[in-house]
């Protein structure tokens, strides 16, 4: 099983073989308007992730002896970052599309930083535990109401044949936070153990907070100009406000890929259980746990610098469906492993194969759909996205609850390969997806148009 998630990584690799004539793979970095996108971005995600990791290896330590309570404990500190997000993404889609994306991104995201602060506030003053919950739903409404604006953006700062590159070096990005920001977190909690365990996370919420005021002043720095979004004519009427959700569901090849992926990773989260199976199951310190927790992205920065170095994927169809299942491959042998060395590779093809998926989803929603659409439509994907990877972690923390963590992350990887077999046959439409660099906006219905 594990020579068979390694075959399917080096399928895709001989898919993106050709070579790539006068692709230059740098190009957008020259961009200064991409480059603070970019970098707030990855601070965002940067301190996103060390707040979460240190919250979570607080309460997994601490109900270390308890495991049941312990994955309880983490499927709801997954419940209140996924719950504000799937409530008012599409709300936050027709801001998007009625309002400057600009200044919406920025007024949302600046509750990050009162969040930060609140918990910081929490920490020092020896508060409840309670208010952490509260806090972190507080940053997660910022992050909804903001999130389809920053990901509608995109298209109009960079050139359209660049789009797919881009999006490969965005997730590139946001991966390398996803590995330092564990790694970090697990590192300070190590460097101030010799504090009780409420009060070692000051520092690192201190950190918290720098990085998200310093990605506030790149978003603002930000130079973007409007082009053909609607804008203050789109009237607040349900028909406009569920204009996204329609032309999703018209638009097979948006929302076969979207939905593939949504399953896939629902069922195949197995990351939110890292912190039980370092402590409990591999028996590794914080370090081992933060290296663990990164391994899924140091696999999905490997893939994408490969994918931003050749030119756009030649069949993303068939490279998608082969990706998502050897995603489920090694998500069972994650599960089944008691061995660290084992579980580490599984996770970097984890997120290797979980990249692809990533740059063909990312890429689709935003190029088959017209700009003055694109909100809604981005409103819609991160409802998807948010239910993939959110509540994927509060259904692997109840399944665990009640099975054990072994079952819960065995079950969801074959649940992921029973998906792709399923897709295939619901959505023939995958199969002859081409190049990415083809693709453009799709025919709107009027009924979607009526602004």
């Amino acid at each position: 099983m594990t020579l068979h998630a390694a075959g399917v990584a080096i399928r895709i690799a001989w898919e993106m073989s050709e070579p790539a004539p006068n692709h230059d793979p740098y190009a957008l970095w020259r961009n200064a308007s991409y480059r603070n996108y970019a970098g707030s971005w990855f601070l965002i995600t940067f301190s996103r992730r060390v707040e979460f990791a240190g919250i979570a290896l607080y309460l997994a330590k601490t109900l270390q002896t308890r495991m049941s309570e312990a994955s309880l404990a983490l499927a709801f500190l997954a419940l209140t970052q996924a719950l504000p997000i799937i409530l008012l993404a599409i709300p936050a889609g027709q801001l998007a599309d009625r309002f400057n994306r600009h200044r919406v991104m920025s007024i949302s995201f600046s509750l990050g930083i009162v969040s930060s602060l609140g918990i910081l506030a929490t920490i020092l003053l020896d508060g409840s535990i309670a208010w952490i919950y509260l806090m972190f739903a507080l940053a997660a409404v910022g992050w909804a109401l903001g999130g389809p604006s920053r990901q509608a953006m995109l298209v109009q700062m960079i050139p359209t044949e660049l789009f797919s590159t881009g999006v490969a070096w965005n997730s590139s990005v946001f991966y390398i936070a996803n590995v330092t920001g564990p790694v970090v977190g697990g590192g300070m909690m190590a460097a101030f153990a010799f504090l009780t365990p409420w009060t070692s996370m000051a520092p690192l919420f201190g950190l918290v907070v720098c990085c998200r005021i310093v990605a506030m002043v790149g978003i603002i720095r930000m130079r973007y100009r409007p082009e053909s979004h609607a804008g203050p004519s789109l009237s607040l009427s349900w028909e406009n406000v569920l204009a996204g959700v329609r032309y999703v569901w018209s638009t097979k090849m948006i929302l076969a890929t979207i939905t593939l992926d949504l399953f896939a990773v629902l069922l195949g989260g197995a990351t939110y259980l890292v912190p039980i199976y370092a402590t409990s199951i591999l028996g590794v310190g914080p370090l081992g746990f933060g290296v663990l927790q990164a391994a899924d992205a140091i696999g999905a920065i490997c893939m994408a610098v490969m994918l931003a170095h050749r030119p756009p994927l030649r069949r993303a169809g068939v490279t998608l469906l082969w990706a998502v299942a050897g995603f489920g491959v090694a998500t069972i042998v994650f599960g089944l492993s008691q061995w660290f060395w084992l579980s580490l590779l599984m996770m970097l093809l984890i997120g290797a194969l979980d990249n692809i998926s990533v740059v063909v989803r990312h890429t689709l929603v935003q190029m088959l759909t017209p700009d003055e659409m694109r909100g809604r439509v981005s409103a819609v994907n991160g409802v998807f996205i948010t239910a993939s990877n959110d509540l994927g972690g509060l259904e692997s923390g109840l399944t665990a609850w009640l099975f054990g963590p072994v079952a819960s992350v065995v079950a969801g990887g074959v649940g992921t390969i029973l998906v792709v077999l399923a897709a295939m046959r619901l959505w023939p439409q995958l199969l002859p997806i081409g190049s990415l660099g083809s693709i453009r906006p799709a025919a709107m219905e009027e009924p979607d148009r009526d602004m």
